[in-house]
């Protein structure tokens, strides 16, 4: 069975103009060249349509839950700090959208450098200001993240930045903002303490978008520095 479908909330974000939304409900009028030739993974068009390189996912036609046609860039901040008592703690949001536990991140803006988005998501999400000046980070590869809300002609591009800022005496004070309800910073010496904690403190779940990239990061062999 073919499903078509675009959720309401992008429908009204269209309707009040909003900029996340691209306006038009027809994606064989958008002009696709600029749109690849920026594309972090190259995808394909059929009958001048975006198809998602990682179909399917449900969904065929349509945006479901993301404003956008095809790939939409984001930036996603992997904050880590010694804690006073030793281990890695690494900072997380809860989304206020109810899809979980998650890096903080956003969508890359027109022209935004990657680490400069990542950075300004952070301050937005947490209200950890950082800068870029005195903090060491590195902008990892960019991967596709497999978000509940894409279609097989919308999704998400993730480059992820692990900042590092070294052992504190105290964790940096942090909370929630903008679409984040609450921000807090989490034990990750491993993926199993993470999603244990996440259960057991605040009965949580990851964001099953940045599942697969925490395993990854979280794994024995990679270290905070």
């Amino acid at each position: 069975m073919t499903i078509e479908y675009t959720h309401p909330s992008v429908l009204a974000g269209i309707a009040a103009g909003a900029s996340w939304a691209d306006p038009t409900m027809d994606p064989t009028a958008i002009d696709w060249t600029a749109r690849r030739a920026a594309a972090a993974i190259p995808f394909p068009l059929v009958d001048g349509r975006p198809v998602n390189p990682y179909a399917p996912t449900g969904i065929r036609y349509g945006r479901n839950e993301l404003g956008h046609w095809g790939e939409q860039q984001c930036a996603d901040a992997i904050v880590t700090v010694e804690g006073p008592l030793g281990g890695r703690w690494l900072l997380l949001v809860e989304r206020a959208d109810g899809h979980g536990w998650a890096l903080p991140g956003g969508y890359v803006d027109p022209g935004e450098d990657v680490p400069d988005a990542a950075f300004r998501e952070l301050a937005e999400e947490t209200g950890l200001v950082l800068s870029r000046d005195s903090e060491l980070y590195i902008a990892m590869p960019a991967r596709y993240v497999p978000d509940p809300r894409a279609s097989d002609e919308a999704w998400m591009v993730t480059t992820p930045v692990r900042i590092d800022i070294g052992g504190r005496r105290v964790l940096p004070e942090v909370a929630g903002r903008d679409d984040a309800r609450r921000a807090a910073w989490v034990p990750a010496d491993s993926y199993h303490q993470l999603i244990n904690h996440l259960a057991r403190t605040y009965g949580g779940l990851v964001f099953p978008a940045h599942r697969g990239l925490l395993v990854d990061i979280l794994a024995p062999a990679w270290t905070s520095r």
